[in-house]
């Protein structure tokens, strides 16, 4: 091979690379303006799925006044907002068709590049395999969010099933976490092997990220965030008493309709994720001291710690719309720093060295190699 096909070939794979960052930053805008919509009580606003349609808003007196009076047939109208008048209306209306826009122009900016990419023959078998699948998760998405917002229209109901916000959050943030899994395989300059415990935490910590956002989507699904608002304890007790935490029949519906153990699960998990960043950071500093390896593990731990002082702080204002929101979103950036993590820490059999250094751990450490 030339070293201009080379050079060609490493562009497209920068391209390429700086196209999946791109749709990352995309689906992060997508999560802050659906987490406002969501805070502000406007998911519910729109009452129909129109694909193609629904990408022109009212142009009229006469079209406004149709989707209002849809809207005004809604639970949450009567409940909640009976008197509610046009120009209200139409301030939530605005964000969730700006929410379903913006989901609009990141499918076009996923599948026309996609497009371009595979017909100049950037993508590797490997590389499309992933990238369909993403494209199918989107899809999903999708649909996933219209069924949210249906279980919001049903009679009795002011807002969506907390159950199918956390699912709608957490494949928003599947989505996130390959694209950026995928952008960082496509470094030019290949990552180093790392001691297969580090490279196992890594993944690890990723996972209890997904999880941790995922019970996050319960706790705002369900308005757990709004009631317990002390810490470290719940009002005086590290937990609350049995009997609250499974007063829910069936008991298998407290995980996601009782706000203390909804609350409670979101506080473990919370604390299991920082204690894991922390010994991973510091096994990471240990092993392979001055590394990128060592690096990112710090980093990690540091934007843990940082998301648990805002929820924390989230937590003890009772959930204001600047600190929820700003939570919500913080938690996209420790996802994509968990996983760039993950993606450059694959696992190698280690050799022992000849070092008197003793290893960290009790494992043996990397001769003259960083990460």
């Amino acid at each position: 091979m030339t070293s201009k096909t080379t050079t060609g070939r490493e562009n497209e794979q920068r391209a390429v690379r700086a196209w999946l960052y791109v749709l990352a930053a995309l689906v992060v805008c997508m999560v802050a303006v659906g987490g406002t919509t969501r805070l502000t009580g406007s998911g519910l606003s729109i009452t129909e799925w129109r694909p193609v349609t629904g990408a022109v808003p009212p142009l009229s007196a006469e079209a406004w006044t149709a989707e209002f009076e849809k809207y005004k047939d809604t639970p949450q109208y009567r409940i909640l907002n009976q008197g509610m008048g046009l120009s209200d209306f139409k301030t939530i209306y605005a964000w969730e068709w700006g929410h379903r826009l913006l989901g609009r122009f990141v499918g076009l900016a996923f599948f026309l590049p996609l497009l371009w990419f595979w017909w100049r023959g950037a993508l590797s078998r490997r590389l499309s395999l992933g990238l369909l699948g993403l494209g199918i998760l989107g899809g999903l998405q999708g649909a996933i969010g219209w069924i949210m917002v249906a279980s919001g229209l049903q009679p009795g109901m002011t807002a969506v099933a907390p159950l199918k916000l956390a699912l709608h959050l957490t494949t928003a943030s599947l989505i996130l976490a390959g694209l950026v899994w995928l952008a960082a395989g496509l470094r030019t300059v290949p990552a180093s092997p790392v001691p297969v415990r580090l490279a196992r935490t890594a993944v690890a910590i990723m996972v209890l990220v997904l999880a941790q956002i995922f019970l996050g989507g319960l706790v705002a699904g369900s308005k757990a965030g709004l009631v317990y608002n002390t810490w470290p304890g719940m009002d005086g007790a590290f937990a609350p008493p049995l009997a609250d935490l499974f007063a829910v029949r069936p008991w298998i519906e407290n995980f996601v309709d009782n706000h203390a153990l909804v609350q409670l699960n979101h506080r473990l998990v919370a604390y299991l994720l920082f204690a894991a960043a922390v010994i991973h950071a510091f096994d990471a500093r240990r092993t392979l001291p001055g590394s990128g390896t060592a690096r990112r593990a710090t980093g990690v731990a540091g934007l843990v710690l940082a998301q648990a002082v805002l929820g924390v702080t989230t937590l003890l204002l009772a959930v204001p719309l600047w600190a929820g929101l700003a939570h919500q979103v913080f938690a996209m950036v420790v996802l994509m720093m968990a996983t760039v993590h993950a993606r450059l820490s694959p696992g190698a059999t280690v050799q022992p060295t000849c070092s008197d250094a003793t290893p960290a751990f009790g494992f043996e450490t990397l001769s003259g190699r960083t990460a």
